[in-house]
C-alpha cells in the first residue's frame, strides 16, 4: 500500500524542496517545522488546520505558511476506509528562513518579498486569478532544474507578493506556544477528535490519551489552540455539518445525528451561533449560489 507523504529536511546540497504528492491521503500528522511552505491541493477534500483556524478545503486549496506555523490538512473520513479508491494529489515547496540571505534580503530590491515573507508567519490562503495563474508555475516548477529552479520560485513569490487576491489565515495575535516534543501529543488530539466527533467525546477521555488530567488539558489546549477543547470540537462537527449540508441529500436532523450532536436543538443553536444562520439557511443559500 502506499504511504502518505512525510516531510524531510532540505537536503545540504539545495537551495529549496519541490515534490509532487500522490498518495491515498495527505500526511495526517499535526506538525510545524522552521521552513516555508507554498502548498497546492490538486486532488482531495477535508479539514484544513493552519494556527487557530479551522475551514473545509478541496481541489485547488493554495496556502502559504511561515515558519514554525502548525498546520494539518486532514482528508475526509471515507479516504482512511479500507479499499477506499480515493487519492489525493498536490505540489508541495519549502524553503528555509535563509533562502536569500540577511544581506541581500536587506536591499531594496527585495522590499516586496521581505512584506510577503513577514505576512506568511499568519499564513497566506491565496485566491481568484492569483491562484489561477500561480498553479500551472507550481507544475512547471517541478520539472525545472538548476538555476531555472530557483528563478521559476522567485517568479511565484513575486506575483504572491504583487497580489490583492491573499487573506491572513489565523487570528490576529496568535502564536505556536507549542514546543517540539509536543507534537505527538497534539497529533494524538487531533487525530482522535477528527476520528470521533460523531460520537459524544468526552474531556477526560481525550485528557487521559495524552497522560494529562482533566483541568490540566483544558489549559493546556486553549493556551496553544486560543481556543476550547468544546469550542474546537464544535467547530470540528459544525465543518462537518456544512460539507453534508452541500453534498448530502439528508435532512437537518439526520445531519445533526451524523455530525455527533446529542440534539437538534443544541445543533440549530450552535450553526446558527457559528455560521450566522440556521442550517436550512446555509443549504438553500448553498444551492442558490452552486446549485
Amino acid at each position: 500500500m502506499k504511504k502518505p507523504f512525510q516531510k524531510s529536511r532540505i537536503p545540504e546540497q539545495n537551495a529549496f524542496v519541490v515534490k509532487e504528492l500522490v498518495a491515498p491521503y495527505f500526511d495526517k500528522n499535526w506538525h510545524f517545522h522552521p521552513e516555508y511552505q507554498l502548498f497546492w491541493v490538486k486532488k482531495g477534500r477535508g479539514t484544513r488546520f493552519v494556527g487557530d483556524d479551522m475551514r473545509a478545503f478541496k481541489e485547488n486549496d493554495l496556502v502559504f505558511t511561515g515558519p514554525n506555523l502548525p498546520h494539518l490538512w486532514r482528508n475526509d473520513l471515507e479516504y482512511f476506509e479500507k479499499g477506499s479508491p480515493l487519492e489525493t494529489q498536490g505540489i508541495v515547496v519549502y524553503f528555509p528562513e535563509d533562502f536569500i540571505g540577511e544581506d541581500l534580503m536587506a536591499k531594496e530590491e527585495f522590499e516586496e518579498l521581505k512584506v510577503l515573507l513577514e505576512k506568511a508567519a499568519m499564513g497566506l490562503e491565496v485566491v481568484g486569478r492569483t491562484n489561477q495563474e500561480v498553479r500551472p508555475l507550481l507544475e512547471a516548477l517541478v520539472r525545472k532544474k538548476g538555476l531555472g529552479r530557483i528563478i521559476g520560485l522567485l517568479e511565484i513569490l513575486q506575483r504572491l507578493a504583487r497580489s490583492t487576491e491573499i487573506s491572513t489565515i489565523v487570528n490576529a495575535g496568535y502564536m505556536n506556544t507549542n514546543k517540539e516534543s509536543e507534537k505527538d501529543r497534539m497529533s494524538k488530539v487531533y487525530a482522535f477528535v477528527m476520528d470521533h466527533f460523531q460520537r459524544s467525546v468526552k474531556l477526560e477521555e481525550v485528557a487521559d490519551l495524552i497522560n494529562m488530567s482533566s483541568s490540566s488539558f483544558s489549559r493546556y489546549f486553549k493556551s496553544r489552540m486560543n481556543k476550547s477543547f468544546s469550542d474546537f470540537l464544535s467547530e470540528v462537527r459544525i465543518g462537518h455539518a456544512c460539507k453534508l449540508l452541500q453534498r448530502e441529500n439528508m435532512n437537518i436532523s439526520e445531519i445533526s445525528y451524523e455530525c455527533g450532536f446529542q440534539t437538534l436543538s443544541n445543533f440549530n443553536k450552535q450553526f446558527k451561533e457559528r455560521m450566522k444562520m440556521t442550517p436550512m439557511s446555509y443549504k438553500k443559500d448553498f444551492l442558490q449560489r452552486y446549485g
